[in-house]
């Protein structure tokens, strides 16, 4: 028997329309997992074009790369920033 040949699944690839962005958003955060939703928006911002963003809010490629990782642990003002720079905002569910 042949063994079976596996790729890492990347969420970014399949990211391709703003809608695809915002209902990923949206299924991500009514988590409310904190770590997913860094990764989830870490997807979206390679995506994007990591450089680009970077660049968009100031920081490091590398910087940006690290703290959006699984294992990254951002400020809440980088968040902020690179939401802002993909084209999304926090607001209030009740809205």
């Amino acid at each position: 028997m042949k063994p079976v040949k596996t790729t890492v699944w990347d969420s970014a690839e399949y990211l391709q329309s703003d809608e695809d962005i915002t209902i990923y958003l949206n299924d991500i955060f009514s988590t409310n997992d904190t770590k997913l939703i860094i990764a989830a928006i870490g997807d979206v911002t390679r995506a994007r074009g990591m450089s680009k963003v970077a660049e968009d809010i100031g920081c490091g490629r590398e910087s940006l790369y690290k703290s959006l990782s699984q294992n990254g642990n951002p400020s809440f003002d980088t968040i902020i920033k690179v939401m802002s720079a993909l084209g999304y905002r926090l607001i209030p569910s009740h809205v």
